[in-house]
């Protein structure tokens, strides 16, 4: 991003290029659906709800500094949902922190933000477009000027894309301002914790000891593979008994559900497919033929590719397209040809190819005057001057700009979506030798253009693509739509559905612990609606038909079980209960067969029916060992490694894959100088971290409620 100095003699490059989010608006489907909702609350935290139309409010101001540091002027849905999920669990935690911090007094004062600021160090800071072009680190004298231009703006006499770019670049500080504050609120809290949890020599001589002894060890291992499961009975009351111990482990916060769903995704039948490729064959002979408006020919096409008037890297068009440019002839069609990759029928026509420049260094005067002739007659006397011998920067800085250089390269506007003024732009620095100039009338204003370095040549491809996705006919939407609904309304019950479902050639998929937070059901975009059916129906029902995707898929939801918030149920858990009951059940069969043996040594061991045997090097307290015979860490192996004997038998142990015995045969000690402050730091830092899962159990003392997904 340009720097701020530069902003107005930039100004078309970044309207034009790099295509900045100049016009804040809000993605607007996206909240069509809460405008009946204002009046309600989509959630609280410690008993404080937050309003639809606040929660609005974050969302708009999170989208409108993505869009302007991303340079993007809309964003997919994908990228809403992340930045709705962003701005609830910022809320929370923010909501969090803030409540306690409001208990013991702790606050932030704009003193200590202005130090912040002032120290420039701080990774939010370089976030911002405050930053110097050399040393891309944060200048705060850019900022302090940038806010003392944006006080003495006159709204008034500016153009409006200046205006427009001022105030998001306010409205993108404002918001780092103020996360900037909260920052500091939460490394505070965080800091007063860990400080709370001190390091002490004798711990750190544990954790000294526990990295730098290792341990050589031979193992011998019987898997518990060994044992087939339906060897070993369960019992109802050893799962009661081991369900109340583990009762804890199972508790859930949020309510989900079980559901059952067809996803009935519509394709094109193989008359759809003849139909576009007769099309595709017509419109490819057109393109043939064509010697101009080739815009208009390919938008007629259906393609989804338009073509733009500019010569463009080999790599700016398909993949497809790029396999085979090298292979058509200039003037000539290649195709048309079908694409699996993604499900198209193409031709396309290289019309040119050509040697330019990939970058090109230009410089620019903006011209702006009260009424179009005055801008022409003032544009018209700067570019006589200059083209007299006037000095370029100073006519620049004369009408408060400063002329300074900058790179345009190709990537900055292949792929991208030109409208006539940014064509005519970007093909004007084109077609400049190096030190040409032009005067280019833009809209309301003209532009002086002078090319001063052009580098990196490359071949260049001018190319008329048609591209038609092979889609299905409204004909066949409305026989798999009409087949479909005749399913739903013969099968009304979860029962029914399973029943029938496959002998209708319909799949049914299954979704555990579908939870309200998610955007989706299956993945599949436009589900919202059948999302809020399944937490507002009862278990067995089956819901209507939806049309959701890219108008390409439909799908049916039955509800199966709800998981209410509390403890899930010893039947939803058994199975995990089962085998961990079965797994200490051969740990005692393997430990009594072993005892039985009467083995004494490795080697007795090691020969037992359906033993294994290893050997691990450098095995230390600090770290789980890992056993290649069994593919399995094993905590038990490292608590031996650190106290056993050396050369001396361990007795059955039980792990994780199996049961082992162990003998150490070799110790050793890493080169190592134990620093005791070194070693205290480590800890501290860990307890940092540890320190972090407060807000967990914040987050669960807090009583959050979350219900936006009822209407966002």
């Amino acid at each position: 991003m340009a720097t701020l100095q530069n902003i107005r003699s930039k100004g078309p490059l970044l309207v034009v290029v790099i295509g900045l989010a100049l016009f804040a608006f809000i993605a607007g489907d996206a909240w069509k659906a809460i405008q009946p909702h204002q009046s309600h609350d989509i959630g609280e935290v410690n008993g404080d709800a937050l309003s639809a139309q606040d929660y609005q409010a974050l969302v708009e101001e999170y989208t409108d500094v993505i869009k302007f540091s991303s340079g993007q002027t809309a964003l997919t849905d994908d990228q809403t949902n992340q930045i709705k999920d962003e701005v609830w669990r910022s809320y929370v935690n923010n909501k969090l922190i803030q409540d306690q911090a409001k208990k013991i007094g702790l606050i932030v004062s704009p003193e200590e933000i202005q130090a912040v600021v002032e120290a420039g160090v701080n990774p939010m800071l370089q976030q911002t477009p405050f930053r110097n072009p050399q040393t891309g680190a944060f200048d705060k004298d850019m900022l302090k000027k940038f806010l003392v231009d944006y006080s003495k703006m006159d709204r008034k006499q500016m153009p409006a894309q200046y205006v427009d770019y001022y105030e998001s670049m306010y409205k993108f500080w404002s918001f780092i301002e103020k996360n900037l504050a909260q920052s500091l609120l939460a490394e505070k809290y965080q800091a007063l914790i860990s400080k709370s949890l001190l390091a002490n020599p004798i711990e750190a001589q544990d954790a000294f000891d526990a990295r730098v002894n290792q341990a050589d060890l031979l193992l011998a291992a019987i898997p518990y593979t060994s044992i087939p499961d339906s060897a070993i009975s369960v019992k109802e009351s050893e799962l009661k008994e081991l369900y109340n111990k583990r009762k804890e482990q199972f508790r859930q916060y949020v309510e989900t559900r079980n559901i059952k769903y067809i996803d009935l995704q519509v394709v094109a039948s193989p008359e759809d497919r003849a139909a576009i490729e007769d099309e595709v064959n017509e419109y490819t002979g057109q393109l043939a033929e064509a010697s101009s408006d080739y815009a208009s020919l390919v938008r007629s096409a259906g393609s989804d590719i338009p073509f733009v008037d500019l010569f463009y890297n080999k790599t700016a068009f398909p993949n497809d397209v790029v396999a085979r440019i090298d292979s058509a002839k200039i003037g000539q069609v290649y195709g048309p040809y079908y694409n699996v990759a993604d499900n198209t029928i193409n031709s396309f026509k290289v019309l040119a190819k050509t040697a330019a420049a990939d970058s090109i260094e230009y410089r620019q005067i903006q011209v702006y005057a009260d009424t179009p002739a005055k801008t022409k007659e003032l544009a018209d006397s700067i570019y006589t001057a200059i083209k007299g011998g006037a000095s370029f920067t100073e006519l620049a800085k004369k009408y408060g700009q400063n002329g300074e250089a900058t790179w345009l390269t190709s990537a900055q506007y292949e792929g991208a979506q030109l409208d006539n003024e940014n064509l005519k732009y970007i093909s004007a620095i084109n077609s400049l030798g190096v030190n040409d100039l032009n005067n280019l009338a833009l809209g309301q204003a003209n532009v002086i253009l002078q090319v001063t370095n052009k580098k990196a040549n490359k071949d260049k491809y001018k190319v008329a693509v048609i591209k038609r996705p092979v889609d299905f006919s409204k004909e066949t939407y409305n026989k798999a739509y009409n087949n479909f609904s005749q399913f739903i309304a013969a099968n009304p019950t979860l029962d029914k559905m399973v029943a029938n479902a496959e002998d209708s050639g319909y799949r049914l998929l299954d979704r555990a612990d579908l939870s309200s937070s998610e955007h989706t059901i299956g993945g599949i975009r436009g589900t919202k609606d059948a999302l809020k059916w399944a937490f507002a129906a009862k278990p067995g029902e089956v819901s209507g038909l939806y049309e959701c995707g890219e108008s390409n898929h439909m799908m049916v939801v039955a509800l199966e079980t709800v998981t209410p918030k509390g403890y899930r149920s010893l039947k939803q858990v058994q199975n995990q209960l089962k085998a961990e009951i079965i797994k200490d059940k051969k740990a005692e069969k393997i430990m009594a067969d072993m005892k039985a043996a009467n083995a004494t040594s490795f080697d007795q061991y090691k020969n037992m029916p359906n033993a294994v045997s290893d050997s691990i090097k450098f095995v230390t307290f600090a770290a789980p060992a890992y056993v290649p015979a069994l593919r399995s860490s094993e905590v038990m192996v490292s608590a031996y490694a650190s106290v056993g004997e050396l050369n001396k038998l361990s007795a059955p142990i039980k792990g994780n894959a199996g049961v082992y015995v162990m003998q150490v045969y070799a110790k050793d000690k890493l080169n190592e100088t134990f620093d005791v402050k070194a070693e205290e730091e480590t800890i501290e830092n860990m307890n940092v971290r540890f320190s972090t899962r407060v807000l967990n159990d914040l987050y669960l003392q807090a009583n959050v409620v979350d219900t936006r997904y009822l209407y966002f």
